[in-house]
């Protein structure tokens, strides 16, 4: 296992859609390894793979938010079984420091694999929920900044340029949500 750097916003791999994964080997799973390594590191809620610079549909989180039964999903695919809707801060790790109130469904249903290739369901609500929504953008190009008002968006990308970590990177493009 190793600890990986994590892309920042504005590396365009953050806005690539990943690829599902279509191979179970010994490679998946070091990846596995290596994102959950990174992710403890870090002491952060999740880590998708496009935050490690590889194009594939997994993430890891921190096992203490699903009471240490779930760690990883492979090829994820949600489900809400309602329209209870939750508000509350989120960050990323791709963009240090930064805090925005998001919101997210409160209840989700998602189906994936393990890193083994066996099928995987998982019920969440509440901050695990919200993770795995978190996450699953990731695998599809968006970020939580996509998520917020319009209004909210010429503060967010001048927070964003006067962040020192962000020295030298491009200017990240905010997008519309496609969720």
């Amino acid at each position: 296992m190793t600890v990986l750097p994590i892309r920042l916003v504005g590396d365009p791999v953050l806005r690539e859609a990943a690829v599902p994964v279509t191979d179970f080997d010994a490679e998946l799973r070091k990846l596995v390894d290596d994102l959950s390594e990174t992710l403890t590191s870090t002491g952060g809620a999740g880590l998708a793979a496009p935050q490690l610079g590889v194009g594939l549909r997994v993430f890891a989180l921190n096992p203490k938010i699903s009471d240490g039964e779930f760690d990883h999903l492979v090829n994820p695919v949600l489900e809400f079984p309602d329209e209870e809707d939750q508000d509350g801060p989120e960050g990323c790790l791709s963009i240090p420091g930064i805090y925005l109130d998001t919101r997210r469904r409160m209840n989700v249903v998602a189906k994936g694999y393990t890193k083994h290739g066996d099928p995987i369901q998982l019920v969440g609500e509440g901050l695990l929920s919200r993770c795995v929504q978190h996450e699953t953008d990731h695998l599809d190009g968006v970020l939580f900044i996509d998520r917020q008002r319009p209004e909210q968006r010429d503060q967010l990308l001048a927070t964003i340029r006067a962040a020192a970590w962000a020295e030298g990177l491009p200017i990240p493009e905010i997008r519309t949500s496609p969720h």
